[in-house]
């Protein structure tokens, strides 16, 4: 019975009329008198069609191979992004499920225990979060569907960020109730970044209080995008039975236990006004960034026919012009499969993407890489992760070819090495292959590199560049409890940093501690119980430090003369210029050299630069990393013998400190966007904690009896902020919060940091 409903599917009848050839094309004749007999001749039929079925799949392997571009038009790569809780999972459990690579349903928090499929960590599915991004392949009507389910939690944002530095197209999804929320702007930014095309899918239509209309409008405009629904709900909430197809101007139910028959049907006569109206503002919306569908609805009176829309859609959206909205609910089964044929109409096949590489052949100029099979091999490894056989580096090959047991080139390294195992990820689970080409994702064991490094086959000195990696915001003092366990200790700390370049190890000389850095509480939390789970090492976990910065407010002049005198050689080196701030805090620290004439030496002005960057290492305030900030040299004097490297290094150290002093030095601290979200009853009980917390509240607003409070709040004040709204919610208030920019402190907060700072460098000296 599931065949009949397959059957109605858009483009299931091009393959029955191939199926049918095929038939015609084994068995001839037979077939045809066959398929006009009665039930006897059904039978002959299905015993046949059976057969015919091995007969074509087998003639198709070996004498009929595709072409390597019809490969590749068949193949998507995507990734599914949003803001945590919009049901990212759950829908990636339903795809599996629709495109038969799993035959169980299970949920993200199910009473089963089992969890969804993508959460395969234990952890993942004790807390009910995506913590790491998993990568699995399934099939969709003769289509090879690559998905990669990421983190919706900001403090797992570089899981997001390296997903789409690799995928060509992605879903964004949101909560029909939510919206627009704080870290869906953060993966819109990734997107935009990588000049990603996308779908938006409004999941959770059957929650009390969705509104799809809502969410469109804040997608046009809080993330100004030119984006427009394809779809009209069939009722809302718990009466949400299907969805109307905008573009074919069709009914789409889903009937079965799990969504798997759908019916389609003409649309509802009480919903035809408004899918017309609706489609109308679509047609407008593609029109404005389309040609040639521009033409059709200046030209002509007749609404544009499916076909001529679903064209238009495709190309606004690959040109990243346009974004198709959808709708649905994964959790009740609702038009999951209408998305994932929605993945194949607008989103784009490896062969419709540009991706560039750095030639350093031709002094790294950047060029675009060929998505061909027989072009010099180019991969990018993404993704490390530890398992029980070593190393598990996922790669996307862009170029060429990669085989089991061939040599590849480890660009950064200059070293030749063996790829002993090749596979496919299904979550957790691998499938061997021989080979990858251009397009395909999957995973090599046994090879030593870092994310971000490109593997080639020594044909090509090609290297692709890097990804956005975010700073650290919050640092922990950590230590295992056992002195014994150090070794196991050190062993996971290599791993971690290895598998996460937002989370950094440093030590501190003073305080002769281990400092973890990362993107906040949760996701040091995170590795610290991992280090317990998976090396069985108990931590001892210091106070929380804030990665504050120092920065310097206007221009100050220097003239520093370094002379040492100590028998021998001495030390002479004298360099005169000025610091500046520079256009904005956060700014890399730039060194610049205006002199005229050889009064310094090249070579020593060298030294110059090593010293200033040194010593902006440790700001003049509270030592921490200064940032913002512009060094220029514009004359020195040096001394024919006694003038060094050493010296000069060592006057551009006490050049900066003077200089520093005189130019306005401030702290920077991080602010954090907070969106803090409760029952309407509890809006002054959230106001309160936030302004006792210095937050600046800058919008709120009421939705269906929930308040919804966006503030800035500094990173210093958040530490303890979720007991506090859960105690005063009644466990009804929750928050999310990501970094937005590095501020400068208060004057009375800067004096209390500057007198901390000494009171502790006091200690330490006494001790």
């Amino acid at each position: 019975h599931n065949a009949l409903f397959v059957m109605a599917h858009k483009g299931s009848v091009c393959m029955i009329q191939r199926l049918n050839s095929a038939v015609l094309g084994v068995f001839g004749a037979s077939a045809t008198r066959a398929s006009h007999g009665g039930v006897g001749a059904g039978r002959c039929v299905r015993s046949q069609l059976n057969t015919a079925t091995f007969a074509v799949r087998g003639f198709s392997s070996t004498s009929v191979a595709r072409s390597q571009e019809d490969y590749l038009k068949t193949m998507r790569n995507i990734g599914i992004s949003a803001h945590i809780d919009s049901g990212k999972t759950t829908l990636t459990e339903r795809i599996l499920f629709y495109t038969g690579r799993i035959h169980e349903i299970h949920e993200v928090r199910g009473k089963d225990g089992v969890g969804a499929k993508m959460d395969s960590m234990e952890l993942e599915r004790e807390k009910g979060i995506t913590i790491q991004s998993a990568a699995t392949f399934c099939q969709w009507k003769g289509h090879q569907i690559n998905i990669i389910d990421t983190p919706g939690h900001v403090d797992f944002t570089i899981e997001v960020e390296r997903a789409l530095r690799v995928l060509d197209g992605a879903v964004l999804v949101l909560c029909a109730v939510g919206g627009v929320q704080s870290q869906t702007n953060t993966v819109d930014r990734q997107m935009k970044r990588y000049k990603v095309p996308r779908l938006a899918f409004i999941n959770k239509m059957d929650r009390m209080g969705s509104d799809p209309w809502r969410v469109v409008k804040q997608l046009q405009e809080k993330l100004f995008l030119n984006a427009a629904a394809i779809q009209v709900p069939i009722g809302l909430e718990d009466r949400l039975d299907g969805v109307v197809d905008l573009v074919e101007m069709k009914a789409y139910r889903f009937l079965g236990d799990k969504g798997e028959k759908i019916e389609i049907s003409d649309i509802p006569a009480d919903m035809l006004q408004e899918c017309t109206q609706k489609r109308q503002s679509l047609v407008e919306r593609v029109a404005e960034v389309d040609d040639e569908l521009a033409e059709h609805f200046l030209l002509s009176e007749e609404p544009p026919p499916g076909e001529l829309l679903r064209k238009a859609i495709r190309r606004a959206t690959l040109g990243l012009k346009f974004v198709p909205v959808l709708m649905g609910s994964a959790y009740k089964n609702k038009a999951v499969q209408i998305l994932l044929n929605a993945v194949l109409d607008y989103l784009p096949n490896p062969l419709e993407r540009q991706n560039f590489a750095l030639d350093a052949d031709q002094e790294e100029k950047e060029v675009q890489v060929q998505t061909k099979p027989d072009e010099p091999l180019v991969a990018y490894a993404f993704k490390l992760q530890e398992s029980q056989f070593g190393q598990l580096t996922y790669l996307r090959v862009y170029q060429g070819t990669l085989r089991k047991g061939e040599m590849v080139l480890h660009v950064s390294s200059g070293k030749k090495i063996k790829v002993p195992r090749l596979v496919r990820m299904h979550s957790d689970e691998m499938q061997d292959v021989d080979h990858a080409k251009a397009g395909d994702i999957v995973a090599l064991f046994g090879v030593e590199c870092a994310t971000g490094d490109t593997f080639t086959d020594g044909k090509t000195r090609l290297t692709m560049t890097s990804m956005h990696v975010p700073s650290p915001v919050m640092s922990l003092a950590l230590h295992p409890k056992k002195k014994d366990q150090l070794d196991k200790f050190s062993k996971a700390l290599n791993r971690f940093t290895r598998e996460d370049p937002t989370f950094r190890v440093g030590f501190d000389a003073e305080t002769k501690q281990t400092i973890v850095s990362g993107m906040g509480e949760l996701h040091l939390q995170i590795y610290v119980e991992r280090i317990r789970r998976e090396y069985g090492v108990e931590c001892e976990v210091g106070a929380p430090r804030v990665n504050f910065r120092e920065t310097v407010t206007r221009k100050a002049t220097f003239d520093y003369l370094h002379k040492k005198q100590s028998g021998g050689q001495g030390q002479f080196g004298r360099i005169m210029g000025y610091i500046e701030p520079t256009e904005t805090v956060m700014d890399p620290i730039q060194f610049e050299n205006l002199m005229i004439g050889n009064a310094i030496s090249p070579s020593w002005m060298a030294a110059v630069e090593k010293g200033f960057h040194e010593a902006c290492q440790e700001g003049p305030l509270i030592d921490h990393q200064v940032s913002g900030c512009r060094f220029v040299v514009n004359d020195g004097a040096s001394h024919a013998v006694d003038s060094s490297e050493l010296a000069f290094k060592l006057a551009a150290k006490g050049a900066f400190r003077q200089a520093a002093q005189a130019a306005g030095p401030v702290i920077l601290e991080p602010i954090m966007s907070v969106e803090v979200s409760a029952p309407e009853e509890f809006q002054g009980v959230c106001v309160s904690a936030i302004n006792k917390r210095k937050g600046v509240i800058e919008n709120s607003e009421v939705q269906h009896g929930t308040v919804i409070i966006n503030c800035g709040v500094p990173l210093a004040n958040m530490f303890g902020f979720s007991t506090e709204l859960r105690s005063s919610t009644q466990g009804k208030g929750e928050f999310t919060m990501e970094y937005r920019e590095h501020s400068p402190v208060m004057p009375n907060v800067q004096q209390e940091l500057m007198a901390a700072h000494a009171a502790a460098k006091a200690a330490k000296a006494k001790a």
